[in-house]
């Protein structure tokens, strides 16, 4: 019985500084008043802030409780671009707030090919989960 609660509060420990941790990045990196400007839909910022917060609720009880979700493969295909459109701009705005693609095209000195190299990172991104999705994961 002792040995399950410790696991336990470890278990809430480690699920609480991911998820503080998790909300401070998207706090820090302005992630919903960015796309709010971005988008130009000023009126919806309630709906974004809602949809955050019943996606991570909706999605932490269906992993806790280990939920199978059996859904045809075009919702599936849905969600997935969804997640990987909300990963790619958690990633685009990590990178626009510490300035990491020009620094590092100055460190490497490609700075007159820094279109041609930003064009690599998105074409090698997209080739490695397609790789990733299509032919490692059967």
């Amino acid at each position: 019985m002792m040995m399950q609660l410790l696991l336990a509060l470890i278990g809430l420990s480690g699920g609480v500084i991911v998820g503080g941790g998790i909300v401070a990045l998207i706090t820090v990196l302005d992630l919903i008043p960015r796309f709010v400007q971005i988008t130009k839909t000023e009126k919806y910022l309630l709906h974004y802030q809602w949809s955050v917060i019943l996606g991570v609720l909706a999605f932490m009880v269906f992993d806790f409780f280990s939920y199978p979700l059996y859904l045809p493969s075009i919702v599936l295909s849905f969600i997935g671009i969804f997640m990987g459109v909300f990963v790619g701009f958690l990633a685009a705005a990590l990178t626009e707030v510490l300035n990491v693609i020009p620094i590092l095209a100055k460190r490497i000195q490609v700075d007159e090919y820094l279109q041609a190299f930003i064009m690599a990172l998105a074409l090698g991104k997209i080739v490695g989960s397609l790789f990733h999705w299509l032919v490692f994961i059967k």
